[in-house]
């Protein structure tokens, strides 16, 4: 690329009269190499650079709010028995949105935040799936409360196994970070053991950590939206010591 066409792109804004929007027929004709999209959709303005938005509060948020319902359900707040009504949540929110947050990452070049936001969206998925009855599968368990419960214990085993290695993997992001995997790690424990001795009891008890596991995500989803361009409030989240390059 020659460099009159490096300081075509130089700034940041994409906008009518944006050095980034590409006319038919402007590309480099030195170089020879039209941008990506001239030839499929020549009558379109194509952008040589967009600036990512930040997904991680996205994500987070809809991690926080479906979490937080579920676990005023299991802790049966206001009498309410019965979870189903998390349903809609967690297909659209905890399930849809933060899928699409896991996927944005992936284009951002986070590797961890795209396995985990990717990873908790379809977690959600299928918990809605289990819930709903047009599945069957509650139905297949029908009259045998006790298999119903270590299968979701099962079920719940595996989401604390991946629960624990993100955590391992959170240890050098922020004390923010790290506290919400350690608590989530916690939650998916107890439920689990909850639903092996089919305790009512024990289940609250998750059901409190889920709440403070909510909290704590909208605490770091809250502290990636408020940001010194956009607020005046800034909330730390303690960042950890990360890996230095080894000098040659």
């Amino acid at each position: 690329m020659s460099a009159t066409h490096q300081t075509a792109y130089s700034n940041g804004i994409d906008g009518p009269e944006s050095p980034h929007r590409v006319e038919k027929g402007s590309y480099n004709h030195v170089d020879n190499h039209p941008p990506a999209g001239y030839q499929s959709q020549p009558g379109f303005p194509v952008y040589s650079h967009r600036k990512f938005a930040n997904p991680a509060p996205l994500g987070l948020f809809s991690f926080a709010s479906t979490t937080l319902m579920l676990s005023l359900y299991n802790c049966n707040a206001r009498g309410v028995m019965h979870p189903n009504v998390v349903v809609g949540m967690a297909i659209a929110v905890g399930g849809l949105a933060q899928l699409l947050a896991g996927m944005w990452e992936f284009a951002t070049g986070n590797t961890f935040g795209a396995t985990a936001f990717s990873s908790y969206g379809c977690f959600w998925i299928s918990y809605a799936c289990i819930l709903i009855p047009g599945t069957g599968i509650i139905a297949a368990y029908e009259g045998d409360a006790e298999m119903l419960g270590n299968a979701l214990a099962i079920f719940l085993m595996v989401w604390f196994v991946f629960t624990f290695i993100m955590w391992i993997a959170s240890m050098r992001s922020s004390v923010g970070l790290c506290s919400l995997f350690l608590f989530l790690w916690m939650t998916f424990l107890v439920l689990m053991v909850a639903d092996f001795k089919q305790s009512a009891t024990i289940r609250k008890a998750g059901g409190g950590l889920g709440i403070a596991t909510a909290f704590i995500a909208y605490y770091v989803g809250a502290a990636g939206l408020f940001t010194h361009e956009t607020s005046y409030v800034r909330l730390p989240v303690i960042d950890l010591p990360k890996h230095q390059a080894e000098k040659v």
